[in-house]
């Protein structure tokens, strides 16, 4: 492994346990409209996607339910502050690395979420003194699994992509890391619901555990 120069963190399940939130507010925003869905069908349109991605699905599997992307993200946003604000979605692990590594190298947020949806996430992690810069979903053509958000990243840091380490909780991120040609460590906590992380250089139940040197070394 050549040697890592950036960081980049995922969001939603790898900093915050935000993603069961969504799950439940796209599953109350499609029953607002008429349309119901399991708790496991709304956790495979939404988990470890991005909003491009999840929208696509929705208008193929139940056209005509929102005009609009903009009025669908904006019913689930509301759903979701409500849910969040009687929850502590803090991962204490993963904010903490943040923070520890940020000390030394340069840290950024590559979200699959609204910009406006990041921006709250990292003022309520408070963790903005702590990153260089983030991104969401304006900030790239298309979602996970394509790697033009990570891509992107490392131009930013003016870095290659080869020298950026991703911390990811999702089959898409991981495939997205790896296809830019990063490395990546997979966060798989126990209360998640399965991804394939198996393409990921190593996956921790908890990222206060990652270690540098270790990684490094089994390269």
């Amino acid at each position: 492994m050549r040697k890592i120069e950036a960081f980049i963190f995922d969001l939603d399940g790898t900093l915050m346990d935000s993603e069961v939130l969504y799950v439940e507010a796209t599953k109350e925003a499609l029953k607002n409209r008429g349309v119901l869905i399991s708790h496991q069908e709304s956790v495979e349109l939404v988990y470890g996607r991005g909003w491009s991605v999840i929208w696509a699905d929705v208008c193929e599997r139940f056209p005509g339910v929102y005009a609009e992307s903009e009025e669908m993200e904006e019913v689930i946003r509301s759903l979701f502050l409500r849910l969040r604000s009687r929850l502590d979605i803090k991962i204490e692990g993963s904010v903490d690395l943040l923070k520890r590594l940020s000390e030394q190298f340069p840290v950024a947020i590559v979200s699959g979420s609204p910009r406006v949806d990041v921006a709250e996430g990292i003022e309520l992690l408070q963790i903005a003194s702590h990153i260089d810069f983030y991104m969401g979903s304006e900030d790239y053509y298309s979602g996970k699994p394509d790697p033009t958000c990570f891509l992107e990243a490392s131009k930013r840091f003016q870095v290659q992509p080869s020298q950026c380490l991703v911390f990811e909780d999702s089959f898409a991120g991981v495939c997205a890391a790896k296809s830019a040609g990063m490395h990546c460590v997979a966060l798989q906590r126990d209360n998640a619901p399965p991804q394939d992380l198996s393409g990921a250089d190593e996956i921790l139940g908890d990222l206060s555990d990652f270690d540098l040197e270790r990684l490094l070394s089994i390269q």
